[in-house]
């Protein structure tokens, strides 16, 4: 009898270690998980030619995240034009 007490005592001990593991290495999983193929910074102006940078987190096409980048930001003469042409002014990914 006692050793079926053992028995039973151990085998709930691995259950709950199992148990509890299972949660841990599924979320530990998705820690690790990347979620973005590249990131680039990109200025956007507006019509007061005043221009941020930004971090732009994509995967693959998708834009993932946009973040402004603290600091960077710069006003240029209220003549000033943009160089880039549109399709580079406009494109995210």
């Amino acid at each position: 009898m006692r050793k079926y007490a053992v028995f039973i005592l151990v085998f709930g001990l691995v259950i709950s270690v199992i148990l509890v593991l299972i949660p841990l290495l599924t979320a530990q999983s998705n820690f690790i998980k990347i979620d973005f193929t590249h990131s680039h910074t990109k200025a956007f102006c507006n019509s007061e030619n005043l221009c941020q940078d930004y971090e732009i987190v994509c995967n693959g096409e998708n834009v993932v995240s946009i973040s402004p980048i603290t600091g960077a930001v710069v006003q240029f003469a209220e003549n000033w034009k943009d160089p880039r042409n549109e399709e580079i002014k406009n494109r995210l990914c």
